[in-house]
């Protein structure tokens, strides 16, 4: 049903034409008006593909059949309360991270456009609505706005490839014994035992778009994660791994895809100690599966015959070596001296879960129940992708502007993050949202940072890891 409704939306989007400046004389005032007609046209272009995907989006969201998926009983949502299914929903990917109180207060001001807020709904009536919707809600929606993305705006890529990076971690869920029961608890040396959850990410790295994300108990490892994803992989996908990925079923896996992968390997597997003492820069080798690899494909049905990869040496400015597997074979279309710099794209994940924790706080949760922080993380994905898909044209405007200076520059994202506040929510109620995705991408473009290349700050490993205590919100 959406994927017709995507189509129907076609006709109203028009193709982004990149406009060149070198095309059109700089000599004389009509010439300078056509430009600047031509650059205006363009942005205004690409501001109607968002608002396409709004609408597409709140065609979704209003829709009897979504809204019948995920209540959790035919009974919910049935009345018209204060708290509909949409408004909750709305509400949730607001970036929630004050008293819970405040953001209704603050929702509802921004929603009904007044000049201070008005108590419309407590914060236990809140509460009670909430256990009525399912968490899956932010995933499908997810899920749909990542295929409208790819099918409509001007995506980058690497080659003709679509570049993405598994990457795994850990967040700190309320320490509730049902969050506990469920997650699972690190024990540490010092303090009581933290409850834990394990999240991971397909991440594309060029496009800062989250593909698919999955929270999970502590117990299950990032390879289990990884084949969750595979899912959302699809044939030209380069997967970008670290350290702790390479397996042979993994590999297996990806090209069963019909995609290809990128990873970083230690030296202990036999094969690759001998690459590694050969000095060799680059070399194809042939990997066997382990008697563990022979097991996990059994169980996932892929084919048990040694693979053929392509190994490189990666001489790091520190000093230190790399070595990189990867299942691009063909040494004149993919030399081995292009694979530093791609595989440097991976660290583009790092700095998505920095903003997701230290940014958007997705660790903040509104709500103690297992349920609750299902929702808050994927409602935070979802918002975050969101927000992405209306910062990329913007992104490229600047790109285009800065092809004449010295450094390349980029939309500062905790500051854009920071004005989609109550935007998010203004985007999906209001009727002419053009207006206000000027005005958005405006700021966007006013707020910029210069790209250095070759800047590094060591890691602060002792840093201490800031917690949320629902007692102690901040004001917002």
């Amino acid at each position: 049903m959406f994927k017709s409704l995507a189509i129907s939306l076609r006709y109203d989007i028009f193709p982004v034409y990149k406009v060149e400046a070198n095309h059109i004389s700089k000599g004389g005032k009509r010439c300078q008006i056509i430009l600047k007609i031509s650059i205006q046209l363009a942005r205004n272009l690409r501001l109607k593909i968002c608002a396409n995907l709004i609408k597409f989006l709140n065609i979704i969201i209003f829709s009897k059949d979504f809204l019948s998926r995920h209540r959790q009983s035919e009974k919910d949502f049935v009345r018209e309360r204060l708290l509909p299914f949409h408004n909750i929903i709305f509400f949730l990917m607001n970036l929630v991270k004050g008293s819970l109180q405040d953001e209704l207060d603050y929702f509802f001001k921004a929603a009904h456009a007044e000049d201070v807020s008005i108590r419309t709904v407590t914060k236990s009536a809140f509460s009670k609505a909430r256990k009525k919707l399912h968490y899956e809600v932010f995933i499908e929606l997810s899920r749909n706005l990542v295929s409208f993305f790819y099918e409509h705006f001007s995506c980058r890529t690497w080659k003709g490839f679509r570049i993405l990076a598994i990457d795994g971690s850990t967040i700190k869920v309320p320490r509730t014994k049902n969050c506990a029961s469920h997650f699972g608890v690190w024990n540490s040396s010092k303090g009581e035992a933290c409850p834990l959850a394990r999240i991971s990410n397909l991440f594309d790295v060029l496009n800062s778009i989250v593909v698919d994300a999955v929270i999970q108990p502590n117990e299950q490892g990032e390879r289990t994660l990884a084949v969750k994803h595979m899912q959302q992989v699809k044939a030209n996908d380069l997967i970008l791994l670290d350290r702790g990925y390479p397996a042979f079923w993994l590999f297996a896996l990806i090209l069963s895809r019909h995609a290809h992968f990128c990873v970083r390997v230690n030296a202990h597997w036999k094969k690759i100690k001998r690459f590694s003492d050969s000095g060799k820069k680059d070399d194809v080798i042939i990997l066997p599966p382990s008697p563990k690899s022979v097991e996990q494909c059994k169980l996932l049905n892929l084919p048990i015959v040694p693979m053929k990869v392509r190994a490189i040496r990666v001489e790091l400015s520190s000093g230190e070596t790399e070595i990189l597997l990867t299942s691009l074979l063909d040494k004149n279309l993919y030399p081995c001296e292009i694979f530093k710099e791609l595989y440097h794209l991976r660290w583009t994940t790092e700095e998505n879960y920095k903003t997701a924790k230290c940014r958007i706080e997705i660790e903040n949760f509104s709500g103690k129940s297992v349920e609750s922080v299902y929702q808050d993380f994927h409602a935070k994905v979802f918002a975050m992708n969101l927000a992405a898909a209306i910062i990329h044209p913007a992104q490229d405007i600047i790109a285009e502007q800065s092809e004449q200076k010295k450094y390349s520059y980029k939309i500062n994202v905790t500051q854009a993050l920071s004005k989609m506040k109550d935007a998010l929510v203004l985007l999906f109620i209001r009727s002419n949202i053009i207006e206000l995705l000027h005005k958005l991408h405006s700021l966007f473009i006013a707020t910029i940072e210069p790209v250095r290349p070759g800047r590094k700050y060591p890691r602060k490993h002792s840093a201490q890891k800031r917690t949320f205590n629902v007692c102690y919100k901040p004001i917002r």
